[in-house]
């Protein structure tokens, strides 16, 4: 395929071919965005199905059943409990990326690929035969310590094994992935939806287990990164991977130059104290505050609990799931748009076009509600014309994040970090991710009852 030289970052330019190999690489890899993404897309799905709430959230199905004139919309669906389903896996993610930053250093990134697959397993087989509630929080811990583990060691592992001047579009496979599970889980959320004896959730939240094994199976074929295998000192292992993956007949200059780093990465002791030295202060930043900016987008609202935010908005149960579907596609189909150019027209140009896209759909978007609901939350009749600007508003929002902040949020930490300090860093980008996540789940009902 195409070939020319690869940069390595520091100024040098290194032979090398992007090679199907190396793309067949970055999709399995990539599965584990799926799991994310599938995740994201079915609790907001499952939590607006009247079935499910009435077997769990009893005191939620009584408010959502109530006519819209009797009671306030904005609060139908405010329940501690409901946010604590939807936040735990966050909170336990947060916890095990920290985990993670170690068992990716000492063991590999395969390893820590293969413990998220293996445990969101467990997870998603715990909430499809859930029967209390306790069960359905243990499966999302179980979920979130898989998102952890996958979430640390994806980026990396996409960051080391692609060429420098396709790393862009090959590390954006994860976010693609995310994509294409918050789609598959829209889709089965609107099939499931529709099966009588409202157990549908039931498979919603099972088929969790689908995108787990693919992840687990992708894992399994792959073999570590150069940069790993050096750091565990199998030099001539690695330089067979890096050979392979350039695709090219010499890579000698690349090999030592990661030798070298690996063995300046080894004299650091703890790379967590490392970090935070005036040296990588810059990367630390970005770190922090790009994962932060990413999360405060509001998105994850929309991933989160759009069918309930549709159905608050006035829309039936059926129009909730499938207006969710349409917002699915144009998130997928955005993010392939950031895949395409990020390498031609650089990541500040996305983050710049995509933040002022969706400051102006935010502010559209909470006029047309304030005008139709006000802050008493009775809309009365939603005409059709109203609903549909509403939902073209929110697609066009979802596209400027589909291919800026949250695609880019991914890559740019990912391929900052000096060997060093990877794991490390990469650590502290989840982890504020899974912060910054939490607590837009585990409040933004409340907001939305208390704030209007």
């Amino acid at each position: 395929m195409a070939g020319g030289a690869i940069s390595s970052g520091n100024g040098k330019e290194y032979p090398g071919k992007l090679t199907w190999f190396v793309i067949f690489t970055c999709a399995m890899a990539g599965c584990g965005g799926l799991m994310f993404g599938y995740d994201i897309g079915i609790s907001g799905g499952v939590t607006a199905m009247s079935p499910f709430l009435k077997e769990f959230f009893p005191k939620v199905y009584r408010k959502q059943s109530e006519t819209q004139e009797s009671s306030n919309q904005y609060c139908k669906f405010n329940s501690v409990p409901l946010t604590m389903f939807t936040s735990s896996l966050y909170l336990a993610a947060l916890l095990a990326t920290v985990v993670a930053s170690f068992t990716t250093r000492y063991w590999g990134r395969k390893i820590s690929m293969l413990i998220g697959g293996l445990t969101f397993c467990a997870g998603a087989l715990l909430n499809g035969f859930a029967q209390a509630i306790w069960m359905l929080i243990v499966g999302r811990i179980l979920l979130g310590v898989g998102i952890g583990f996958a979430n640390q060691s994806v980026p990396l592992y996409l960051s080391e094994v692609a060429p420098y001047n396709y790393r862009g579009a090959l590390n954006m496979i994860f976010q693609l992935m995310i994509t294409v599970g918050i789609l598959m889980a829209n889709i089965v959320n609107a099939a499931f939806a529709q099966i009588k004896g409202g157990w549908g959730w039931r498979l919603s939240l099972g088929l969790a287990i689908v995108p787990a094994l693919a992840f687990i199976i992708g894992s399994l074929f792959l073999d570590d990164t150069p940069n790993s295998l050096i750091e565990h000192g199998k030099l001539q292992k690695a330089k067979e991977r890096l050979l392979k993956i350039r695709g090219v007949v010499n890579v000698d200059e690349e090999f030592n130059d990661l030798v070298v780093a690996s063995e300046e990465a080894k004299k650091i002791e703890d790379p967590w104290t490392n970090l935070l030295s005036r040296k990588y202060r810059p990367q630390l930043c970005f770190a922090v505050l790009i994962p932060f900016f990413q999360q405060f987008t509001g998105m994850n609202v929309f991933m989160f609990y759009a069918p309930v935010l549709f159905r608050t908005m006035g829309f039936g149960g059926n129009a909730a799931l499938y207006s969710t579907l349409i917002t699915g596609v144009v998130n997928m189909l955005a993010t392939l748009v950031s895949i395409y150019y990020v390498d031609r027209l650089g990541r500040r140009f996305w983050f710049l076009l995509g933040g002022i896209q969706m400051f102006i759909c935010q502010i559209v978007i909470t006029i047309a509600i304030a005008v139709k609901f006000g802050v008493n939350g009775h809309p009365g009749h939603l005409e059709m014309w109203y609903a549909v600007l509403v939902v073209i508003f929110i697609c066009l929002y979802i596209a400027g994040f589909s291919y800026s902040w949250g695609p880019l949020g991914w890559l740019v930490p990912s391929e900052i970090f000096q060997l060093e300090i990877r794991s490390a860093a990469q650590s502290v980008n989840v982890s504020v991710n899974m912060i910054c996540t939490f607590l837009i789940a585990q409040i933004f009902l409340e907001m939305l009852c208390d704030m209007r």
